[in-house]
């Protein structure tokens, strides 16, 4: 191979030595095969030589697979093979995962209305006006390519489809569960009569997961799970061991909802854990789950709009929890507007003439903040 000759050579008279004078087959089998995305894309940017053997589909291609397992599925696959990039575009829109806690300046005051009108075709209505060319594609379809991780190691990989076209989908509280009834994963942790606090929290460090949702019709994905659980607690009653991961995304009107992944194990003291369920929902501040209609918008959006961060150790439940008192404080705003209200009506009762009006102005005001 005569370019590593010279490169010897040049070595051995103290000459200087470029990186394309090294054989490209030893940088893509020895160096390029080594490294993790972050760095592969570092690599790229560095020179136009480094370039051209980063951006080759097999690397990416290997780097997805090692990651995700569930990407090697031949849905998964098939799908990302239409991505601009292939796997590089597809790793780049997952990794790290989804951070959308602001929407764009000129969509932050939409309404709902506005905001569906933006994600859906209204394909069965004809307006008689001119397609807009830029008109994003209707989704028809959401897949889910999921991971579940025990040291490191893959303990679970699944991928469903959901159709998004249904009036089921549309109208009801999305719910996307990966576990039939009679189905179970083991997992390779036994509760022995240790502190139940010391084994929860070798549960919180140790079981991470991966929950990638992908439109393949605009051809994006983002990763909308915690990497480890935002919490791990065990039911009192049925002795389950609950994990909840979560993503918070931004809605609109300085509003934001959790993108909330629960995994349910069971098991008898002494045995292995079995998981029993793994299902994603969208809830809001106010503790109601979103239809898919609704959840559907706001993950595009997040998809489109959110950037990928990656979160460091702990960051992700602390975010959470003011998350949750974000909420008890929207809670308690409500419970107080409610019961000024109530005080309001009883001397609406009581009063006549404009001090009525008055009053009754005064409900409307409260009751308009309320929504």
């Amino acid at each position: 191979m005569p370019p590593c000759s010279s490169t010897t050579s040049a070595a051995r008279q103290g000459g200087d030595t470029t990186i394309t004078a090294v054989h490209p087959d030893i940088i893509q089998t020895h160096i390029l095969s080594r490294l993790d995305g972050p760095s592969l894309a570092s690599a790229s940017s560095s020179s136009p030589f480094l370039h051209a053997l980063c951006t080759q589909e097999k690397f990416w291609a290997q780097l997805c697979t090692s990651t995700w397992a569930s990407v090697g599925d031949p849905r998964v696959r098939h799908v990302i093979s239409a991505f601009p990039s292939g796997h590089r575009s597809f790793f780049s829109d997952s990794f790290p995962a989804l951070h959308h806690h602001h929407l764009p300046n000129h969509r932050r005051n939409w309404s709902r209305t506005e905001r569906a009108l933006a994600h859906f075709n209204l394909k069965n209505i004809n307006l008689g006006s001119t397609p807009d060319p830029h008109h994003q594609p209707p989704t028809t379809e959401l897949i889910s390519a999921v991971d579940i991780k025990y040291k490191e190691k893959f303990l679970f990989s699944k991928v469903t489809v959901t159709e998004t076209v249904t009036d089921t989908f549309a109208l009801t509280p999305l719910w996307l569960d990966l576990l039939d009834e009679k189905e179970s994963v083991p997992m390779p942790l036994k509760l022995d009569g240790e502190e139940e606090s010391i084994f929860l929290t070798h549960v919180e460090e140790h079981v991470t997961l991966s929950w990638i949702l992908i439109d393949p019709c605009r051809k994006r994905s983002a990763n909308v799970s915690s990497l480890r659980p935002v919490s791990v607690r065990r039911h009192w009653m049925t002795g389950e061991v609950q994990l909840r991961y979560a993503t918070i995304v931004a809605r609109g009107n300085g509003e934001h909802v959790q993108v909330r992944i629960g995994v349910t194990c069971v098991g008898a003291e002494g045995e292995e854990l079995q998981i029993r369920e793994v299902s994603l929902q969208v809830e809001d501040m106010d503790g109601k789950f979103l239809s898919g209609r609704d959840s559907l918008v706001i993950l595009q959006e997040g998809m489109e709009f959110g950037e990928r961060k990656r979160r460091e150790k702990g960051g992700e439940k602390e975010r959470y929890e003011k998350y949750l008192e974000l909420k008890r404080q929207r809670r308690v705003r409500k419970m107080r507007r409610e019961e000024m209200m109530d005080l309001l009506l009883d001397k609406m009762a009581s009063v006549r003439g404009p001090k009525n009006n008055s009053l009754f102005e005064l409900i409307i005001r409260l009751a308009s903040e309320e929504q």
